[in-house]
């Protein structure tokens, strides 16, 4: 594990992109290029936009069922994929095969409060948890990670059903825990300024 940063190092996304944080994916694939990530994704050409925040409109655009607008950015040896109201990167049926000689991982939350963290690693799901119910965990080592989940900001505790709990904490302890497993911090200068290269992917389906 390589980052260190907690839930708390990412309050600037609700301040900065509250549109976002309503209803999103995060996914950081290692090895491929954005153009290379949007090849193997069977994605449509699309526009190419800078900042995060012009992926917005174009998301909501109408393209019928199972097709996503998606943006891909170069991070280093990584790109960053960025959809709005989207959910391409933590569906097993697109990630797994994605994921092979590779090393994938994606959050993702929607309106409804519906979440998931996946952590994928050659052709294998290795983690997937809800975060608002972090003590449940799947995949082939659902338990690698518990102290770094701790440390980003989950509570691995089951609770009762009416306990109240930091929903927002949450958003930021995945984004805290996608850094400690990749090595890649996500910053309010790299969401305002990256090129991205879109496209429209069909999402699999079985």
């Amino acid at each position: 594990m390589t980052g260190t940063t907690t839930a708390a190092d990412y309050a600037w996304l609700d301040e900065q992109y509250e549109n976002l944080m309503q209803a999103y994916c995060i996914t950081l694939i290692r090895g491929l290029t954005p153009e290379e990530l949007l090849r193997e994704l069977a994605a449509e050409p699309g526009p190419r936009i800078t900042g995060v925040d012009g992926l917005c409109e174009p998301s909501y655009d109408d393209r019928g069922a199972y097709r996503l607008f998606v943006g891909a950015t170069s991070v280093g040896d990584w790109s960053l994929m960025v959809e709005f109201n989207g959910y391409l990167g933590v569906t097993n049926e697109a990630m797994i095969p994605l994921s092979r000689g590779r090393t994938v991982v994606s959050h993702f939350l929607n309106v409804n409060a519906v979440d998931h963290f996946c952590w994928y690693e050659d052709g294998e799901l290795r983690l997937h948890f809800e975060p608002l119910f972090a003590y449940y965990r799947e995949g082939t080592h659902p338990d690698e990670l518990l102290e770094e989940m701790r440390e980003s900001g989950f509570d691995l505790i089951e609770h009762d059903e009416d306990d109240e709990r930091d929903y927002e904490g949450l958003t930021g302890a995945s984004f805290a825990l996608a850094h400690r497993i990749t090595g890649i911090r996500l910053t309010p200068e790299l969401f305002a300024s990256a090129e991205f290269t879109c496209g429209i992917a069909p999402v699999p389906h079985g």
